[in-house]
């Protein structure tokens, strides 16, 4: 059946090519360019890591077993087992060949057969216009055989319209089924090496059958957009979603990955298996986390020390963890007990107001530092084969300067919002911190966020030494800034600028935190819901008039179809009134 190209929108991304109809009949959000981009960047390099653990692995055997190595045994055997010109083996000649040699030489021919790395296979999960796959296919070397899902038909027309519009190998790479993905998964565990959840909304209710389709050591990609219930607009929803209870805060959108991640673990553990983050990011307005999934009943039992519950004062910018559980050695294993709390007392130390509890989150760290420096050096190598280099590249480049082991951040303009106080510049600060023999970081979420070990003692110390120097007009006695200055510091406070205040980035004036590159440029329309009036902050003036236009345009054409028809209508009628009277 062939196309007409002019009800359809040729889009060019990466080394693929859709066809999108006018219409709003399949989802497509062009900001989401970043995501798949960031997804190539770790894709690749899951390709390479798991190809050197599969060496590793292989070595490994071979040195405790004492074997020789596999490609010099098989070359032995081929050579033993060539049959002379009588047809007799070369073996048999001398006689003494026993009867199990032959069946031992065919075991270790097919020995190397058994150990081959077969190509990683990928699962997108909800695929819509199957632009993903397709870049997968096209972009990523290595890789094998690419399942596209979606129980939208007109999803699966569009994806296999793409497919054919992309030419031969992208039709022999992927495949596209109509089903409901959650059956799919379920009904082949461990079968994936790769699973890529990218929902429209919440990623819950495809997250247990997704820990249970990764192979061993394989790959789950997940995002979440909505992010006004993980950032604790609605806590009671995300409780009943995810199975935390998120508080508002200046870190939320980290406290949303958190929260994900537990999510995930928490649905893993089911099956004794577990999670392993390798990167986990924050951009435009989702969050995206790559684990990695793997089994083993003995280390599931770790997962309470990587869970916590956080305390957040309703008064000041204060906050405090407290670990699920704890382990404690005995004799030459290990007990798990439950966390011992609680951390904080009824009232705030600091400003004596009281405490909101959330939780629990992800309390370990979300990033892998050495796959991050794999990732961003992959991105730098093939600069010209991602089209949002530049936004993917900055953000990898701030998280690899994150500190790993610091959940949360503080922000330093609700630090001095707290004391009405002007904000000192974050160089300044982060010197104090670091003078004082803590470590600081900033965050890949914000500019204004500032990751440190120090506790909150220190912070407000510094805050104190800082007002001193900068004074403040008088609050009231009962307000959480009257409070907290009314206590001296017990910390001599040193602002003199520290060698390392600035991050490697910033002292090579390397783009961190980029602007939008259009307007608009965010959340679209779900696919098949009416444009109106309503969509304006989404789209834009101008596309929401140009849809009304031409939609009021084709019912006036309607119309005008209608009212020309209508006489010859009438004409035909009579006609055949008379025939049949007649």
């Amino acid at each position: 059946m062939e196309i007409d190209l002019n009800d359809y929108t040729v889009i060019k991304e990466g080394e693929a090519e859709i066809l999108m109809h006018k219409k709003n009949k399949v989802f497509f959000n062009k900001a989401q360019v970043n995501n798949r981009d960031m997804s190539i960047a770790v894709l690749r390099a899951y390709i390479s890591k798991r190809k050197q653990e599969h060496e590793a692995m292989l070595s490994k055997r071979a040195r405790s077993s004492g074997k020789v190595p596999v490609k010099k045994v098989s070359s032995e055997v081929s050579k033993e087992e060539t049959p002379t010109e009588n047809g007799e083996d070369n073996g048999k000649t001398n006689g003494e060949t026993s009867q199990d040699g032959p069946k031992e030489a065919a075991k270790t021919t097919y020995e190397p057969a058994r150990r081959e790395l077969k190509p990683p296979r990928v699962l997108e999960a909800l695929s819509a216009s199957g632009l993903r796959a397709l870049r997968y296919a096209r972009e990523v070397e290595g890789i094998g055989q690419v399942v596209a899902l979606d129980n939208d038909p007109a999803s699966v027309e569009a994806c296999q319209r793409n497919l054919k519009f992309n030419g031969l190998m992208s039709t022999s790479k992927v495949e596209s089924h109509l089903t409901d993905a959650r059956v799919h998964m379920l009904t082949n565990p461990k079968e994936f090496d790769v699973v890529d959840l990218d929902p429209y909304g919440a990623p819950s209710i495809f997250l247990d059958s997704a820990v249970q389709s990764v192979a061993d050591g394989g790959l789950l990609m997940c995002t979440a957009t909505d992010m006004a219930v993980l950032c604790g607009a609605n806590g009671e929803v995300c409780y009943s979603k995810y199975g935390s209870y998120p508080l508002k805060g200046k870190y939320c959108h980290e406290m949303a990955l958190r929260i994900l991640l537990a999510s995930i673990e928490s649905h893993a553990n089911r099956y004794k298996r577990y999670i392993v983050p390798v990167l986990s990011v924050q951009m435009d307005f989702y969050v995206r986390v790559f684990v990695r999934v793997y089994t083993s009943a003995s280390a599931m039992k770790n997962t309470p020390l990587k869970l916590s519950y956080f305390y957040q004062c309703i008064g000041c910018d204060s906050f405090h963890l407290q670990s699920v559980g704890r382990s404690l050695p005995k004799n030459k294993s290990v007990r798990y007990q439950a966390g011992v709390g609680p951390v904080v007392p009824q009232d705030c130390t600091h400003c004596g107001k009281k405490y909101n509890m959330g939780g629990p989150i992800w309390s370990a760290p979300m990033h892998d530092q050495e796959w991050v420096t794999s990732i961003l050096n992959g991105v730098k190598s093939m600069k010209d084969r991602y089209p949002a280099y530049d936004k993917i590249c900055s953000v990898l480049t701030t998280i690899s300067e994150e500190l790993l082991d610091v959940p949360l951040f503080l922000c330093l303009h609700s630090l001095s919002g707290t004391l009405k106080c002007t904000s000192p510049s974050a160089a300044m600060f982060r010197s104090a911190v670091m003078n004082a023999k803590y470590r600081v970081s900033g965050s890949h979420v914000t500019p204004l966020g500032i990751k440190t070990d120090a506790p909150m003692e220190v912070i407000w110390d510094i805050m104190r030494c800082w007002v001193k120097n900068h004074p403040v007009k008088a609050q009231s006695p009962q307000h959480p800034g009257s409070v907290i200055l009314s206590k001296e510091p017990s910390l001599q406070v040193d602002f003199s600028r520290h060698v390392g205040s600035l991050s490697k980035a910033q002292v090579k004036k390397e783009a961190r935190f980029l602007p939008n590159p259009e307007k608009h440029w965010g959340p679209k329309i779900r696919a098949g819901r009416q444009i109106t009036s309503k969509h304006v902050s989404l789209i834009g003036h101008e596309a929401v008039n140009d849809h009304l236009n031409g939609h009021k345009e084709g019912e006036e054409k309607q119309e005008d179809v209608t009212e020309d028809d209508e006489p010859e209508l009438k004409r035909q009628k009579t006609e055949e009134d008379i025939a049949s009277t007649s």
